[in-house]
């Protein structure tokens, strides 16, 4: 469908994650930070993902709902994260990807940017290579998404770790509370 673009709205939906409940978007009260993973054994992803959930009670009290989409199966992400306090949904046949223009690159694992943090996260959280239909070339992606489901603010990831930390999403949440 191409890349999204800020002040393009985002159809109303609930999402089923892997939890078995609904995440609802756009949320009726809080702004909705929704995160495009890689696939679930991805070490970068967990370690990123677990910065995520460290803070959640941060995200939650700027009234940030958090929402991380992975292309992978339900089964293969409660083997990794089936902890995480916040909505995580598996989409294994990519639809939200290509709804969102969500894409991927040789050079997303090949960028500098991404060694340190591979490194870091197959010590921290191991690895477990890309199961049949995960793609490990993904890119990341993230979208700050309003009430009314008007995208606010984006990312498209130039390489597998180029995201959003926590910080930048709880200032672009309280710059979005402001306007």
């Amino acid at each position: 469908m191409g890349k999204k673009t800020i002040g393009d709205s985002v159809e109303h939906r609930k999402l089923e994650t892997i939890q078995s409940s609904e995440a609802e978007i756009p949320h009726s009260s809080m702004i909705t930070h929704l995160q495009f993973r890689r696939f679930a054994g991805c070490p970068m992803c967990n370690l990123h993902i677990h910065s995520f959930v460290q803070r959640n009670n941060e995200l939650l009290a700027h009234g940030v709902q958090e929402i991380s989409v992975f292309h992978s199966s339900k089964k293969a992400m409660l083997k990794h994260h089936a902890s995480a306090p916040f909505a995580l949904i598996a989409d294994p046949g990519k639809s939200l990807y290509r709804e969102f223009g969500v894409e991927a690159s040789l050079f997303s694992v090949l960028h500098p940017g991404s060694w340190g943090p591979m490194i870091k996260g197959i010590f921290q959280h191991g690895v477990s290579p890309p199961a049949f239909g995960e793609n490990p070339l993904g890119l990341p992606a993230d979208f700050l998404i309003d009430r009314s489901g008007k995208i606010v603010n984006l990312k498209y990831g130039s390489h597998a770790y180029d995201q959003w930390t926590v910080d930048e999403v709880i200032e672009l949440a309280k710059k979005a509370h402001e306007a």
